[in-house]
């Protein structure tokens, strides 16, 4: 069944009485969901982890991160001009490879998409708990789930408003913190420039560099997030791909320039607590004003990372429910009042109560696996669209619909081997049981996967 374009007759694939997704977002706004998404701050989600893993290289493996993330960006950036609607991964997979390739790549997308909102809740219980020990941390766990919840079900136009403000002061303690850093570098003659990059001793090698690389894509997940929103941005064939990239290009040297400033002021990796052990960073550099004041900011953040992860995810599984995949009136309901997918968005909320159970560097490392696992196949499928499909490859062709997302392909590939064996484990499971919901919709194959139709493409 297709969907026309500009014909004035109702729409068959549409219930009369399901509300819309709304055209509101240009480019800044675009550009400033995939930053909130991505937390400027999100570098201090898996600090004290991650320099315990590369002993002290934090920069380092965010520089290959983000190697690897720019061209997957761009795979992204392609994808999202070809089909310019809400699903990410899940569309492009299923446009260039079929529809149960489709549903598998959306699946693992999922096992991030579902778990970013609760990594988020996750920490802000920590660092609130860390500030305010007489209060307990799933207390703050809960408040943010019901506010966060509460902004999404009235309206992307509010998500958007709110980042604004979450930006802002990420933006203002950014800057102090660079400032109390320098002060605090300038004044200790025995600081090691060099030391972010050659580390300190306690681990050694490429392995150890490429295994926090591949924790650190959990990072970068707002760019794709993007892509998410195409069916409410405003020309999205121009302004989508052009936030992708700005957003993570400007977020990747962000990463690594709080990073390499941090281990100038904190030289160790004998953190107070690994998991908040950017506390031990922001004590070192401006005592407990700096303390509070991170902490204030880095909830921020967590709560903005929430309310844009929300909104994405809850896309995601809209795309999924209107195509079928999943119960359509469950998954593919819209509000009409508010323009929202209302009970997608209370199912990712149900989910993220599981903040209250799971640890972080797990719950990191499944987030990267599912992330990986996309990425992998947006690749492929700029180079089976518009290389194999539109035969796109004379002159520079070759090297923006071949070279370019083979490379992508092969970095991600090669990061998501560095996973530990736990996250591989699961992460396949996850995989293996998407297979079994695949096949019981289909009917063991014997019934066509369900997809929607979009003219033109």
């Amino acid at each position: 069944m297709t969907i026309p374009t500009n014909a004035a007759a109702p729409n068959p694939l549409f219930d009369e009485s399901e509300g819309h997704l709304r055209r509101a977002l240009g480019l800044p706004s675009l550009v400033l969901f995939g930053l909130v998404y991505m937390v400027p701050l999100t570098v201090f989600t898996t600090y004290g982890i991650v320099t315990e893993e590369t002993g002290g290289r934090v920069p380092l493996a965010y520089a290959v991160t983000l190697i690897a993330m720019v061209f997957t960006a761009w795979s992204y950036a392609k994808m999202s001009q070809a089909y310019p609607v809400a699903g990410s991964a899940y569309t492009y997979a299923q446009k260039s490879f079929g529809a149960p390739v489709g549903f598998l790549s959306g699946w693992s997308l999922l096992l991030d998409y579902l778990f970013l909102p609760m990594i988020n809740y996750l920490v802000i219980g920590i660092y609130l708990d860390a500030a305010f020990p007489n209060i307990p941390a799933w207390v703050f766990v809960l408040l943010a789930i019901l506010g966060v919840t509460a902004l999404n079900l009235i309206g992307i136009s509010s998500v958007a408003r709110a980042n604004f403000v979450i930006i802002a002061v990420q933006t203002v303690f950014i800057g102090t913190f660079l400032v109390l850093s320098v002060v605090k570098i300038s004044g200790n003659d025995n600081v090691s420039l060099m030391a972010p990059v050659t580390g300190d001793g306690s681990a050694t090698g490429l392995g150890v560099i490429f295994a926090g690389s591949a924790v650190l894509c959990l990072s970068f997940l707002g760019f794709d997030a993007v892509s998410t929103l195409s069916e409410e941005a405003r020309a999205p064939e121009r302004n989508v791909p052009r936030a992708i990239l700005t957003a993570t290009i400007l977020s990747g040297l962000i990463f690594i320039l709080l990073s390499y400033i941090s281990q100038l002021v904190f030289p160790s990796n004998e953190f107070t607590d690994v998991d908040s052990g950017a506390l031990d960073v922001m004590r070192s550099a401006g005592g407990q004003f700096l303390d509070t004041f991170f902490t204030a900011a880095y909830v921020a953040g967590c709560i903005g990372s929430a309310l844009t992860s929300q909104a994405a995810v809850s896309r995601i599984l809209y795309a999924m429910g209107r195509d079928g995949i999943l119960p359509k009136k469950v998954f593919g309901h819209v509000s009409v009042k508010f323009s929202t997918p209302t009970w997608a968005i209370l199912v990712v909320s149900a989910v993220s109560m599981l903040a209250l159970l799971i640890d972080l560097s797990v719950l990191a490392s499944l987030i990267s696996f599912g992330a990986l696992a996309a990425f992998s196949v947006v690749n492929l499928s700029v180079i089976k669209h518009y290389f194999f499909d539109e035969q796109r490859r004379s002159g520079m062709d070759v090297v923006w619909f071949l070279v370019l997302p083979l490379t992508g392909f092969i970095l991600t590939a090669w990061l998501w081997t560095s996973l530990s064996g736990m996250s591989l484990v699961i992460g396949l499971s996850w995989l293996a049981i998407g297979f079994c919901w695949l096949l019981a919709v289909t009917r063991g194959f014997r019934r066509p996967t369900p997809t929607l139709e979009i003219e033109g493409h």
